[in-house]
């Protein structure tokens, strides 16, 4: 068969690539995504302190240390037995939604937005952030810097670090806010209120108003009807910080709501000999292979998923493009009061704008809390109270992540799990891969650049974070260590597994 390699994929964060088989009419016979990188985060934390976890698990990525932290001092929470003050839990979330901004504004501006901003045919060294700050002009490039550097700055102030935070401990938070502070944080939260609405108005100039990209984003050829999951509040409204996991069918039936903490009898994962990262599936509907449909456990934990599980948004300007995005593709509320799912993986980009404004309004709601400057921020867990075993989940920007620590009655770590949003996304970005890769490739065609990244576009709709995604696979790997002298010859050989 004929090979194509996508090598290395790009506008991503980690490593990935693509390999694509054709059979002898040119037609694609396979399409793989592979992740050829491993991390094993989960085996090198056993034998730690279950308490140095925030510090450590948030540096599996620099995007989303932010995602990492407030998921472990979650699960702190639930191991010690001890509950966050209120004020705690809402600089927790406050410092949430200052990431939230960044890092959607981020994907769209330098990692997804140049396939439209700038096209998906302009040329490679064209297609990034550069390219955007020249195409929208450089005004607009200096409030996509802006808001970067004053959410930063916020996340700092709150959490003691502006990259990796270390102020999450069991029991709350480690330092209070103050007047002057929380004075800064709310003309912070006010600024990305109008920067988002600014972001979503450019959406609509850019692509929606395009009848080319439009057409791109409703076809069929980045479609897969699957499972969508996602965490809601008690009214069943998008939240990022805390409530319950609720996963929908193709058509936007329940298949279930249940609280984090009971994931695995929800969560099964599969193993395929070719990458290092699994694969998720609904243990419930059963493992059917790369295929949709509600026969099929494929399940998607997006943007795009937050917003079909969900009855709405839970601020007011962020409802009103909630309503526009599903009226736009043409879904209507079943007898439940929710939207029909939308299906179209390319409306991600949109849906992320959508939560782009909840995260800032959301934000600014907190910032504007007279207890959000409370000096009682901690409980102190009482050691002897260790339950053995704790889950904490948020909703990542890539989708819902879940720390599960298991300890001995010390808190030493004898047993990781992490499951990341990337990881419940990986199936369904192979499938978009070869589904983009069969649209796109026929036999006698001459395949150019341009099409080859509208096939890497079907995987970064997802904006997934490899680096955080991958972990030890079952077993050993083995591996081989040569030693060569200057001509290349080998001297020595030496094997053993990790």
């Amino acid at each position: 068969m004929e090979r194509i390699s996508i090598d290395p994929i790009t506008r991503l964060e980690g490593h990935g690539r693509i390999e694509i088989f054709l059979d002898d009419a040119g037609n694609v016979a396979n399409a793989y995504f592979q992740v050829p990188e491993l991390r094993g985060f989960e085996q090198f934390c056993i034998g730690r302190l279950a308490e140095e976890m925030p510090i450590i698990t948030n540096r599996i990525c620099g995007v989303c240390p932010e995602a990492h932290h407030m998921a472990s001092v979650k699960a702190l929470d639930d191991l010690f037995a001890v509950e966050s003050p209120p004020a705690a839990r809402k600089i927790r979330e406050l410092l949430y939604m200052a990431f939230f901004v960044t890092d959607h504004t981020t994907h769209f501006y330098a990692l997804g937005g140049p396939d439209f901003i700038v096209g998906p045919d302009a040329p490679p060294g064209e297609r990034n952030i550069l390219g955007v700050a020249r195409k929208v002009g450089l005004d607009i490039a200096r409030q996509v810097i802006g808001c970067r550097s004053r959410n930063h700055h916020i996340i700092q102030l709150l959490s003691g670090r502006g990259i990796h935070p270390v102020a999450g401990v069991p029991g709350g938070w480690s330092r209070p806010v103050t007047s002057a502070e929380q004075t800064e944080v709310v003309e912070a939260a006010r600024q990305n209120v109008e920067f988002a609405l600014f972001t979503l108005q450019l959406f609509a100039d850019i692509v929606l108003a395009n009848p080319v990209y439009r057409e791109l984003v409703t076809s069929d050829l980045y479609l897969h009807r699957t499972y969508s999951m996602g965490t809601v509040d008690a009214d069943r409204r998008v939240n990022f910080y805390d409530g319950l996991v609720r996963v929908v069918d193709p058509d936007g039936n329940e298949l279930v709501t249940y609280p984090p903490s009971s994931y695995m009898d929800h969560i099964a994962e599969r193993v395929e000999p070719w990458t290092y990262l699994k694969f998720p599936f609904l243990k419930n509907v059963g493992w059917k292979g790369f295929v949709d449909g509600p026969e099929s456990g494929v399940y998607t934990t997006t943007p795009l998923s937050r917003l079909n599980v969900a009855d709405g948004m839970a601020t007011p300007r962020a409802q009103e493009h909630f309503d526009r995005l599903f009226a736009t593709f043409g879904s209507t509320k079943n007898d439940k009061g929710r939207y029909q799912p939308v299906h179209h993986r390319l409306a991600t980009h949109w849906a992320r704008l959508v939560e782009l404004l909840y995260a800032a309004e959301r934000m600014l709601e907190l910032a504007e809390d007279p207890e959000i400057i409370s000096p009682h921020i901690r409980t102190i867990p009482d050691p002897r109270g260790i339950k053995g075993s704790g889950i904490g989940s948020v909703e990542a920007p890539r989708g819902t992540l879940t720390h599960h620590y298991v300890t001995d009655k010390r808190g030493v770590l004898q047993q990781v799990n992490l499951i990341v949003g990337t990881t419940n996304n990986y199936a369904p970005m192979a499938m978009s891969v070869k589904r983009a890769a069969e649209g796109l490739i026929k036999g006698g065609e001459v395949i150019e650049e341009g099409l080859l990244n509208r096939i890497e576009m079907a995987f970064r709709l997802y904006d997934p974070c490899l680096s955080c995604a991958t972990h030890a696979l079952p077993g050993q790997m083995p591996f081989r260590l040569l030693i060569r002298d200057p001509q290349g010859n080998i001297l020595r050989e030496l094997g053993r597994n990790l």
